[in-house]
């Protein structure tokens, strides 16, 4: 009986990610190939009186270098607009990784270091101004909601928050099967999901949501139910697995960046032996190792409609 409630907590408690105390300084080898937040701004105080459009933003994945082409594939990012009356100025927020999807995906194998070595932070990105046409030209630029200038303030001390304690990426979300209900393993963590917190704090505050179909993309990966392996110490220390340890830096060797076409080629035949022949996939997930037993069809990217928070609390609206 213990046996079985450790078992069925342990499944409870790895869906969610873990917040952390504070935000520690990256290590200087993890260096972005595009530099996080460049035109960054303080979020302002506005004033209480203060009418706040809201909007939601979402473009392909790098469309400053690719265009439409990943929105084709629905491959999005997800963002938040706001446009003060008072002040007629425009502000856009998102969260994203700090050193590029791959490195928040798949580690580092530094010859000098036994364990793979992880440059994945994300974080809120706060800017004024908004680009309608990076939003407009293959996305989406539209008003889903109106809140006040107090409103606002209480959200931008829950972003504080949540940012200082949300600190890591998390591309998959691991399930067992594509049907809806199935056993939910591991949850991502990425822009949209921020995107989805502050619409529910917004609503958590008292704004009124217009209704408006919202899709987001996600990247699942199926599995039977995940076997724990360890943590970095345990695996990878000096009493640890050699065995494991180095059937994981096999897994993830074949993910390594900068490779010649011909290396990649034959690095996706190697991920492809790996995840669909011998079905099996390692996942990092806070701070420790997962092994997932893969089941067709292995992996899957959708765009599935999560609607707008109803509003929780009518008497906090402050409009």
């Amino acid at each position: 009986m213990r046996t079985k409630f450790l078992l069925e907590f342990k499944l409870i408690f790895f869906f969610f990610i873990r917040r952390f105390s504070f935000r520690p300084e990256p290590d200087p080898y993890c260096q972005a190939k595009y530099t996080f937040c460049p035109t960054g701004s303080p979020i302002p105080v506005m004033k209480d009186d203060d009418v706040i459009e809201v909007f939601r933003l979402q473009a392909p994945v790098w469309e400053f270098k690719y265009g439409d082409l990943l929105g084709h594939l629905k491959i999005m990012h997800d963002a938040i607009g706001f446009r003060s009356t008072l002040t007629e100025k425009n502000y856009t927020m998102e969260w994203y990784e700090l050193f590029q999807l791959g490195n928040c995906t798949f580690p580092h194998l530094r010859p000098e270091m036994n364990a793979p070595f992880w440059c994945n932070q994300g974080a809120a990105c706060f800017f004024e101004g908004i680009d309608d046409s990076h939003w407009k030209e293959n996305g989406t630029l539209v008003l889903v909601a109106t809140i006040s200038g107090g409103m606002f303030n209480r959200m931008a001390k829950w972003v504080k928050q949540d940012n200082e304690t949300g600190i890591y990426y998390e591309t998959w979300t691991v399930q067992a099967s594509p049907e809806r209900g199935a056993e939910r393993w591991f949850e991502s963590y990425d822009c949209s999901k921020f995107v989805l917190r502050t619409y529910e704090k917004l609503a958590e505050l008292g704004a009124d949501f217009k209704k408006i179909e919202t899709n987001y993309t996600r990247i699942f990966l199926y599995s039977g139910e995940p076997t724990y392996l360890g943590n970095e110490t345990s695996v990878f220390g000096p009493t640890g697995n050699k065995t494991l340890a180095l059937a994981i830096k096999k897994f993830y060797y074949p993910f390594k960046p900068h490779l010649s076409t011909k290396e990649f080629l034959l690095s996706l035949l190697q991920i492809f032996d790996a995840v669909v022949i011998h079905r099996e996939f390692y996942l990092f997930y806070n701070f420790e190792y997962w092994f997932l037993p893969m089941k067709y069809p292995f992996i899957k990217i959708t765009y599935e409609e999560i609607p707008l928070p109803n509003r929780k609390n009518r008497t906090l609206s402050g409009l």
